[in-house]
């Protein structure tokens, strides 16, 4: 009879393991989705964009405009000026990182311009070696900013410590002093290892994106899991501009619509399903580059361009 009861006890405990196993794998399940809401995920590719409004709503609810104005090897007088030519052409989306050294004047440019907060969409990045301090290197951020909130914190890019980091972000959201929080180069491989160990989905990943480097594995990989996708060096990247906007493939499409070169990588992206924030300092150029959204690629246009794809990086990460 004790051999039953002790069979029966054992039974008991086996079930309460495998019992308590699935509970928390589903509990771990739920936590990776808790800031999708009601949102359908299968609607986050270009489909998702509102090409009336210029805006695309992230998975955290807030809405981010299609084209904005990145701030790479910007500085000085030289930030200030491009921030302020930009917002006077509609220019809302604002891409900054603490690496780049132009947060104080970009910051500043903001608050002269005359444009309510509200209207303007802010991302800064904090870099791996301020990971080990994230609280730290957010706080520095809020400061040196001075715009009272961050619309959207990524990872500059993984190192040691990244989802210590993350986390450090999550509460930052809970607190009100950054709305959306996100990854910058992060691929499929990183992805897959990250995502499982923080509780708010990324609400933007932001990668190299262009013609020689079209990404279109991760792309549809990154929009499947209800993230935007965003593209920095839309037009190649330092010394090789010239080349891509000079492609004969390009110049016969823009010749076709009375667009530049750069207008057609531009709205390529969008039709993609991929944010843009080309780099100027060129008032002209910032006000062609918000230029987008009076014509559109055919699926034969965007068919050739597709074709340009070398799988060719142009920067380490």
């Amino acid at each position: 009879m004790k051999k039953i009861i002790i069979l029966v006890l054992l039974f008991l405990i086996i079930l309460g393991i495998i019992f308590l196993f699935f509970f928390y794998k589903g509990k771990e399940n739920e936590s990776m989705n808790n800031n999708l809401g009601d949102v359908d995920l299968s609607e986050f590719n270009n489909s998702n964009f509102n090409f009336d409004r210029k805006t695309v709503t992230l998975n955290s609810g807030y809405k981010m405009p299609l084209n904005g104005i990145g701030t790479y090897s910007l500085t000085g007088d030289v930030a200030y000026d491009s921030i302020r030519s930009a917002i006077d052409s509609g220019v809302r989306l604002i891409d900054t990182a603490y690496m780049y050294g132009n947060e104080e004047e970009i910051g500043r440019a903001i608050r002269d311009s005359g444009v309510s907060r509200e209207e303007i969409f802010l991302i800064t990045k904090i870099y791996p070696s301020q990971y080990s301090d994230p609280e730290d290197a957010i706080e520095m951020a809020l400061e040196k900013l001075d715009i009272g909130y961050i619309d959207m914190m990524l990872l500059h890019h993984p190192g040691d410590g990244d989802v210590e980091a993350y986390k450090a972000m999550e509460k930052y959201v809970e607190s009100g002093d950054i709305h959306s929080i996100g990854l910058s180069n992060w691929y499929v491989k990183e992805l897959e290892e990250f995502l499982p160990q923080v509780d708010i989905v990324p609400a933007l990943v932001q990668n190299e994106i262009h013609p020689y480097y079209q990404e279109n594995d991760v792309i549809p990989y990154i929009q499947s899991l209800g993230i935007v996708v965003q593209g920095w060096y839309p037009f190649g990247g330092r010394g090789h501009t010239s080349e891509l906007l000079n492609d004969e493939t390009i110049v016969e499409i823009a010749e076709n619509h009375s667009v530049t070169s750069a207008q057609v990588i531009l709205r390529w992206n969008l039709q993609k399903g991929v944010v843009v924030i080309p780099g100027s300092s060129n008032p002209q150029h910032i006000k062609e580059n918000t230029e987008i959204y009076h014509f559109e690629l055919t699926d034969d246009e965007m068919n050739k361009i597709n074709a340009l794809d070398r799988n060719e990086k142009h920067d380490w990460y």
